[in-house]
């Protein structure tokens, strides 16, 4: 662990095929956007002599250089691997995207690791959406620590800091998270604010000196004692707690000194359960240095404190039907069983997978099963099928470097799969298994679009398929009633990337054009309509008339035929000509374009030629008929109601409750829903909740969460009615 004697004097450089899976540890780095994951992963890197003293891999590239749109819009929109070495541990860096809109990408980083680290700008504090990772996290049992950057800000504070951590991750237990250093502050400035020159390690009471570069370790100084003294027990205390020896409580409060080896063995054995959570600081190297403040000590506690591949438990397998199978094991000899975590595009060699084994060993150039994955409602099929694998590697920034083989408990990227998506399992041919997928959140912000042109319009189908299969965070929807392609993403942010890479990367142009929902028309009273259709132009003519009559019916009736015509006049055989037309014309609509609902209509009469008449004109009489009778009747315009569940902490109940109401809302009710937590159960007209995603986001400062389902059609307001059908109208 990072406070043990006698450090890690040296690095192993770059990461390459790890040969068994203790020497292993996969780390996702969490926090929110700004908070500096990036400028950390970049940090360690260099501390461990992966890249460069300034920071660059060997064709002057950063490990952060991976994507065009990351560095155009200056911040992470997707997951991204960065492996490197420390003391003969290979260590996969996992940097999520901390922008709400790609929380998908950060769910992906959770799956493949084994451990999280928690980035939290000192001069920041905790976000809510942080706090939620961190719950989902504590639901599983993975180990956390919590890292402070950002400590060289004027308002920044760690002992404040320190406390709002505990408070907010320690929930019953503030002593579950608690400094494994201190700062260790050099002279105020003329602002008043003190740099960060070192850290004190409390457990071996050494002082590790950052202040010229690089790292030097020396005793405390007598000014120094009393602090290290009062943090120090406090996390003996902390560490004791969380002991499996009973009686070390006992003896310490007796006054014995517990042996320092002691301390860190449990300290590591209480991180890698995930009851306990160190605090660190860290920032990156000063120009020309190569150290930066506390990422030896993170290096130390990512190899000593965080558990292995072997120490977690794998997602539970099935076999593609379904049928039950035994456990896996995270051993390099049993059966294949991989997860692509990540699918990504590279212009040059194809798409590229990366994979998390979680079981046997992946080779190049072997054939695997592809089994996956049940979003077809995302327009992601499920897969079934054998595919052979291309190269591994390794990536870092954007050189891809070779690997012989990726055992189970590593990650490695994998080339030329051009079936496999995200969520899907890679097994072995004659042995076919199914990962149980991971939760991935419903994407619920709608974009319309359409191609720009008619060169984009060819190119707009493959573009489309390709994006999704890189993100199941995306659905694609072909709207029936509205007739408009739908890309349904997490949020603005998503939106924009999903546009950029669509131009960018698959060279199509597409224009965003408003959203419609599926609305619908029904009659408010009882009207009736003569269709007649009479033409003779020389020649065999065309002759068909019809009387017809039109009730509204409950609604989720849909629409009924009666047939009430008495001696003939209609014959028999042009019944149906007539019912065809009539619910051709109810398709369309009879005001603002929008399909009939819930009506009743009945052929009361009607009259016919022995010549003219035929299916045709029966057809076209049925529809003027339905027009006819629409001209003289009261319309509705009938709009859809969602089910809206919102779940928020508490204290953002009030202001949801009042957002929703202000979108004509009407609130069924609320309960609780875990700690701190309210369920608000409400019914909203579809058309004011399009942009929800977006605007609860910003009520409920980044915590609230809501779903949707479809309630029913109901009758829109007269005004708002009246606007739409005059759209319909110039429209037309």
């Amino acid at each position: 662990m990072g406070d043990k004697a006698n450090a890690h004097s040296g690095a192993a450089g770059r990461a390459t095929a790890a040969d068994r899976p203790s020497s292993i540890r996969n780390v996702v780095l969490v926090g929110h956007s700004g908070a500096g994951k990036t400028t950390l992963v970049e940090a360690l890197a260099l501390a461990a002599r992966a890249v460069n003293r300034a920071g660059r891999v060997e064709d002057g590239a950063t490990v952060s250089d991976y994507d065009e749109i990351e560095h155009r819009q200056g911040r992470s929109v997707q997951l991204s691997l960065v492996p490197v070495e420390w003391g003969g541990i290979k260590i996969n860096l996992l940097d999520t995207p901390g922008y709400a809109d790609f929380v998908g990408e950060l769910r992906a980083g959770l799956r493949a690791a084994d451990a999280a680290l928690f980035v939290v700008s000192a001069s920041d504090g905790v976000d809510g959406a942080t706090r939620m990772v961190w719950e989902e996290c504590a639901a599983v049992g993975m180990p956390r620590a919590i890292v402070f950057t950002h400590l060289e800000a004027a308002r920044s504070d760690f002992d404040a800091m320190t406390r709002i951590c505990a408070q907010a991750f320690g929930g019953d237990d503030p002593d579950a998270v608690l400094p494994l250093y201190i700062p260790l502050y050099g002279t105020k400035g003329a602002d008043g604010h003190a740099p960060v020159n070192g850290l004190v390690g409390l457990l071996s009471q050494r002082v590790f000196d950052y202040s010229s570069g690089e790292r030097k370790e020396t005793p405390p100084g007598e000014d120094q004692l009393p602090r290290i003294e009062e943090a120090r027990n406090r996390l003996i205390e902390g560490i004791i707690a969380e002991s499996e020896d009973e009686t070390l409580m006992d003896r310490y409060l007796d006054g014995e000194e517990i042996d320092y080896r002691t301390l860190v063995d449990d300290l590591e054995r209480a991180v890698a359960r995930g009851t306990f959570h160190p605090v660190l600081a860290a920032a990156p190297a000063p120009e020309g240095a190569r150290e930066g403040l506390g990422t030896i000590e993170l290096l130390e506690l990512i190899t000593g404190g965080f558990p292995t591949p072997l120490e977690g438990a794998a997602p539970e397998v099935t076999t593609p039907q379904g049928g039950s199978r035994p456990p896996i094991t995270c051993d390099p000899q049993g059966p294949l069983v991989a997860e692509v975590v990540k699918t990504a595009s590279d212009p040059y060699v194809g798409r590229v997978s990366l994979v998390r084994v979680f079981s046997g060993t992946l080779r190049p150039d072997e054939t695997v099963h592809v089994s996956g994955h049940g979003l077809t409602d995302r327009g992601h099929e499920d897969h079934d099928v054998d595919e052979r694998i291309g190269a591994l590697s390794s990536p870092f920034g954007k050189q891809q470097r070779a690997l012989s083989h990726c055992i189970a408990g590593d990650i490695a990227c994998v080339a030329k799969l051009g079936r496999a998506e995200t969520g899907d399992t890679l097994s072995a041919r004659d042995n076919p298994l199914l990962m149980e997928p991971w939760r991935m959140p419903d994407p619920l912000l709608p974009l319309a679009i359409e191609a720009h042109s008619k060169p984009d319009e060819d190119k707009l189908s493959q573009g489309l398929s390709r994006l999704v299969a890189e993100d199941p965070t995306m659905r694609l929807e072909q709207n029936q009633d509205t007739r408009q392609l739908v890309l349904w993403c997490l949020g603005e942010a998503h939106r924009d990337v999903a546009l950029e890479r669509l131009r960018s990367r698959y060279g199509v142009q597409v224009d965003a054009v408003p959203h419609r929902v599926s609305l619908r028309e029904t009659f408010g009273a009882r009207s009736t309509g003569r269709g007649r259709h009479v033409k003779q132009s020389g020649g065999h003519g065309q002759y068909a008339i019809c009387e017809i009559a039109v009730d509204p019916l409950p609604p989720g009736t849909g629409i009924e035929f009666v047939d009430q015509v008495v001696g003939g006049s209609v014959p028999r055989q042009f019944i149906p000509s007539v019912e065809k037309g009539v619910r051709a014309q109810a398709g369309r609509g009879v005001a603002a374009g929008y399909p009939l609902v819930d009506v009743r209509i009945t052929l009361l009469d009607g009259k016919a030629h022995s010549v003219d008449s035929s299916d045709a004109a029966f057809q076209t009489a049925g529809a003027l008929a339905m027009r006819e009778a629409a001209a003289d009747a009261r319309i509705h315009l009938l709009e859809p109601v969602v089910e809206v569940l919102v779940l928020v902490p508490d204290h953002y109940v009030g202001p949801v409750m009042s957002d929703l109401s202000g979108r004509r809302g009407r609130v069924v009710g609320t309960e609780q829903a875990g700690h701190g937590r309210t369920l608000v159960r409400a019914e909203v007209p579809e058309i004011e909740i399009g942009r929800y995603a977006v605007d609860l986001r910003s009520v409920s400062h980044g915590t609230g969460r809501f779903s949707r389902s479809y309630a029913r059609h109901e009758p829109m307001p007269p005004q708002l009615a009246g606007k739409i059908r005059e759209q319909a109208e110039k429209g037309a």
